[in-house]
């Protein structure tokens, strides 16, 4: 059974038009351990809704399928990437990622601010004070929530 996830990206790094552009792409450059585990947790298959954050206004711009996982993250072995972990070696790495591939951009951003009004959402982590995590499990309920006010059938 597919699980639901939220990504992050700042779009001028990568935005889901950038994800349309490739199709595939690792996730790669996630430094924290807790949005590490929960790519662990990713299987093939398992849906995500891509989040543009850092942006105005942040929101959520479309969705991804998760297509591989168990990729060791190639940025954490280069010392000119903004990435690198110097404790990491080729041989126990400590990081690894999932390979996204792109779905579908939304016909229009769905804003944070529009999430936040939603009641059906409360609950939801992307909504939770403080939260930053740039991966983050999704409850069925929350995405396809999240689908209809996109306008997408469920």
């Amino acid at each position: 059974m597919a699980k639901y996830w939220l990504i992050k990206s700042e779009p001028e790094d990568f935005s889901i038009d950038d994800l349309k552009r490739v199709k595939r792409a690792a996730w790669t450059g996630v430094r924290n351990y807790q949005a590490r585990n929960h790519m662990r947790d990713m299987q093939p298959g398992d849906r995500v809704l891509f989040y543009h954050s850092n942006a105005a206004p942040p929101g959520v711009a479309g969705l991804a399928e998760v297509v591989r996982t168990g990729v060791v993250d190639p940025t954490q072995f280069d010392p000119k990437s903004d990435y690198y972990d110097a404790k990491s070696t080729r041989a126990q790495p400590r990081w690894d990622c999932a390979e996204v591939e792109y779905a579908e951009t939304f016909p229009a951003l769905l804003p944070l601010d529009r999430l936040r009004a939603e009641p059906a959402l409360d609950g939801m982590l992307l909504l939770a004070r403080g939260m930053r995590l740039s991966v983050q499990p999704v409850s069925a309920p929350h995405y396809k929530k999240v689908l209809a006010m996109a306008g997408r059938k469920v």
